[in-house]
């Protein structure tokens, strides 16, 4: 009994899921126009894949402007993605997330500046323990002014590295929302090992360099 509990420990402290065994996957549509998603109700959404998504969740969820933030799975080559699948690396997809937020507080810019803030931008398929083509970052742009704004933002945080950054730059086409029980997963889960050791962490870490971007109330 020791030895299991020992193994399920480790599994979730290293890791958010299973590590997936194809390690150079590639988003699927680079070549494709992108699709633009309309707002809604003045609240525009964005599209980002930066490791873990308990851990990107919880990130833009502190973000003045951020209205709601949705786990879930994009970049990927097959319909109706699901956890188990996106982890062997065989769909293709990236562990995602939905930014909803009101470009009248916070800009796309802005929210492609936490994305590179908040992660190891070098770091190529993963993000600190977790390894795998569903843990790669990828930012999605929906129209060439977002493009634009993200290359922008490249060229700036890449200069202060010497090894080139890891992100795909890919047209969005598609984002699957994840099962039930990953949404707000860190808010939910906090005496999770992996929570506690790994999400916890790196949150701290985004609100101490973008102090000046949290919301009031931020967790």
């Amino acid at each position: 009994m020791k030895t299991i509990l020992s193994l399920t420990f480790s599994l979730l402290f290293f890791s958010c899921g299973n590590s997936s065994t194809n390690t150079s996957a590639k988003s699927a549509d680079l070549n494709k126009d992108p699709i633009e998603v309309p707002m809604q109700d003045n609240m525009a959404k964005a599209y980002f894949a930066s490791g873990c998504f308990w851990c990107v969740e919880a990130i833009y969820e502190s973000v003045n402007g951020v209205s709601e933030v949705y786990s879930g799975y994009a970049g990927g080559h097959t319909e109706h993605p699901t956890y188990e699948a996106s982890n062997t690396g065989k769909t293709g997809h990236a562990e995602a997330v939905e930014v909803i937020y009101d470009p009248a507080v916070v800009s796309f810019e802005t929210l492609v500046q936490v994305y590179y803030g908040s992660q190891n931008p070098t770091q190529a398929n993963g993000q600190g323990p977790d390894n795998g083509s569903q843990y790669r970052s990828i930012i999605f742009y929906q129209n060439s002014e977002q493009k634009a704004i993200i290359e922008k933002v490249s060229t700036e945080v890449a200069k202060g590295y010497e090894k080139p950054l890891a992100a795909e730059i890919v047209p969005f086409q598609k984002f699957w929302m994840g099962e039930d029980y990953h949404q707000n997963y860190e808010r939910s889960h906090p005496e999770n090992p992996y929570i506690q050791n790994v999400s916890i962490p790196r949150l701290e870490k985004f609100k101490k360099k973008f102090p000046e971007l949290l919301k009031k109330n931020a967790h």
